[in-house]
């Protein structure tokens, strides 16, 4: 079985509190995103998973792919299987690309071996395995609330929209973003900010990591202007990093951007 795990982006990401179990609550709508990895599940003699495409750091045995599967063998009897995942989308870039793979792998072991799960039952699997995994379940843009992992439906029509990403080489890992952030409550309410026109969010719609981060990595606030300068209603950091995007909604297709060697361009259409 072939699947293509998408990214996300985030649209507005406020870091509100801090939680018993060491955790952050957050605030944030997450869209799904067109940018996908590749991966394949078959039955093999023996588990085994092999890896091409953007090198991934770590240690292989601990890739949430493999976990993944470990955590449906243990209540479920499954064959061994060889997962190759091709990696396209960037990691430590704030675009899900990590959790995307697993909860694909959730979902293609699934519908492989016919296991009786239901969506709800995948989420709670996909919870165990990262904050953001259990979205990708379902893989449809929500506002997501406590540790990104509490759902509510929201309608954006944003379908169609020409969007860029820009990938500026630079890995920022969750924990480091998140130790330079400190929790505060919204300074808008981030449904009904994102209810009125696009280019109004530029005032209201905000990224709590940038202001943490870009001092520190002055590229982040150079490319978002960037994309500001060729017309961009919106742009924004994703996530806790390092990818920033920019919404050009009317357009065919997003304007080029000068970009330096090194960076990672996505184009498309939301």
């Amino acid at each position: 079985m072939l699947v293509f795990p998408n990214a996300k982006l985030n649209l507005g990401l406020y870091v509100t509190g801090q939680r018993p179990d060491g955790f952050r609550n957050l605030e944030s709508v997450f869209v799904p995103l067109p940018w996908c990895d590749a991966l394949e599940v078959v039955p093999a003699p023996k588990d085994q998973l092999t890896l091409t495409g953007l090198p991934i750091p770590g240690d292989p045995a601990t890739n949430l792919c493999r976990r993944a599967y470990a955590l449906l063998a243990a209540d479920f009897e499954l064959p061994p299987v060889h997962l190759h995942l091709h990696k396209a989308v960037p990691i430590g870039a704030g675009l899900g690309g990590g959790s995307a793979d697993a909860a694909f792998a959730l979902r293609a072991l699934s519908e492989l071996f016919a296991l009786p799960l239901t969506l709800d039952q995948l989420e709670s699997y996909a919870r165990r395995l990262g904050s953001d995994c259990a979205f990708f379940i379902r893989n449809q843009p929500v506002l997501a609330y406590e540790k990104g992992d509490v759902f509510q439906a929201i309608d954006l029509p944003l379908a169609g929209t020409a969007c860029k990403v820009i990938y500026p080489g630079l890995h920022i890992s969750t924990a480091e973003a998140y130790a330079r952030v400190t929790a505060q409550p919204p300074r808008h309410d981030l449904r009904q900010s994102l209810a009125r026109p696009m280019e109004t969010w530029r005032e209201t719609v905000s990224n709590d990591f940038e202001e943490a981060l870009t001092p520190l990595y002055p590229v982040l606030g150079e490319l978002k202007q960037a994309l500001y300068a060729a017309g961009a209603a919106y742009a924004s950091l994703s996530g806790s990093g390092s990818a920033v995007y920019g919404l050009f909604p009317g357009r065919e297709a997003a304007p080029a951007v000068p970009v330096a060697a090194g960076h990672l361009v996505w184009d498309g259409r939301l």
